[in-house]
Order: structure tokens, then sequence, then C-alpha cells
């Protein structure tokens, strides 16, 4: 059993070119239920969204999909997996996930994907939220974007304690015991008592 009831990963509705990817996304699909975990993810029904899910769901742990309305023919192929929540946007879609999982993932995936993980960071730095965020590096897909990170600080934009926020690892095995160990140590910008949740629909955090 996990110390994360429920899981939120973030990943692409697309497979990528390298079966390392589709293997990744299965390796933590399975380490997801061998710990008893439950998905939150966007829904989507292909890609490595779809092998997560899938992975999940038939495992037996449950699997709730969070889809804006005009992404559904784009996303969905065929049944969906799981329970589904259908939001009118992107917005919306981000915080029911962020607001239903106890920890964050992210996979190799394109924009969507790294734009929902930034987000997960910066709230994590700003103090909405102090969940684990974690950083499949899969065959050193994120080593640019975690070099980016460490440019950041080089720089002064970044602080070096929020510099931790970022857990990285290269099998989900590895990640997830890292991040059931993460302690928050980086200064927040504003403590989370003082974030209007209901304005921000960023609710129980």
């Amino acid at each position: 059993m996990g110390k994360f009831r429920t899981v939120c990963v973030f990943c692409g509705s697309n497979s990528g070119h390298r079966k390392i990817f589709s293997d990744a996304a299965l390796d933590l699909g399975r380490e997801l239920v061998a710990r008893k975990m439950d998905l939150v993810y966007g829904g989507g029904s292909g890609g490595l969204m779809g092998l997560v899910s899938q992975t999940v769901h038939d495992g037996g742990c449950h699997v709730l999909g969070v889809i804006p309305k005009a992404l559904i023919p784009l996303e969905i192929s065929g049944s969906s997996v799981g329970e589904v929540i259908i939001v009118s946007d992107m917005h919306e879609r981000k915080a029911e996930m962020a607001r239903r999982a106890d920890a964050f993932i992210a996979l190799p995936g394109g924009y969507g994907t790294m734009e929902e993980l930034l987000e997960m960071i910066t709230w994590s730095q700003l103090g909405i939220h102090n969940k684990p965020v974690g950083l499949l590096n899969v065959d050193g897909y994120y080593d640019c974007l975690l070099g980016v990170f460490d440019k950041g600080v080089e720089e002064g934009f970044i602080d070096p304690s929020a510099r931790s926020i970022v857990i990285p690892a290269t099998t989900a095995a590895e990640l997830i015991q890292r991040m059931e160990e993460y302690i928050p140590l980086h200064d927040q910008v504003a403590p989370s008592q003082s974030w209007n949740h209901e304005q921000n629909h960023n609710r129980n955090f």
C-alpha cells in the first residue's frame, strides 16, 4: 500500500516514436497498481494516457479522467477508461485534477504535459499546495528542461530552495519512493491559507 491514495499523471496523448516511452507508461501503471494507488489523468484514450489509464483500470484501481468538452473528439476514441468528468476548459481541468490528487507525476509529453507540470511546480512554489511533483525522466527526455531549471537558479530567476520542488527519477519505482520521502523545504511565496481557494478553483489543496 502506497503513501498516496490518488496520483495525477500528466503525459502525452501520443506514444512518441520509441517503444521505451510506452514501456515506461506501462511500468508506471503497474507500479501504481502494486501500491494500490488510484489514477486521475487527462481523460484521453490514446498515447501514453491510454496506456497508463488502461493498465491501472485493468489492475483494479480507480481511474478518473478529466477532459474539456472541446477535446473529447480529439482525445477519446472508442470507449473511455474508468470514470470521466467533462469540464468547460483547460483551467478547470487542471484545477480538478490537482484537487483530487495527492501527488503529481509527469511522463514524457508535449506542450500540454509540460505546461501542466510547470503549473503544479509553480503552485507549490506559491504555496497553493505542498504535494510532491515527480518527473519520470525516461531516457533523458527531460534533461534539457532540468537544465533550464538549473540555469534559472544560476541566473537568479529561481530560488535555489525551490529547485528541490521537482523530483526526478528514471524509473517509476524509484520516483514514487522518492516522492513518498519528499518533505517541502522551499520558501513558499505565500502561505496556503492566504489563497482564496474558492475563487481560484483550488479547493481542498
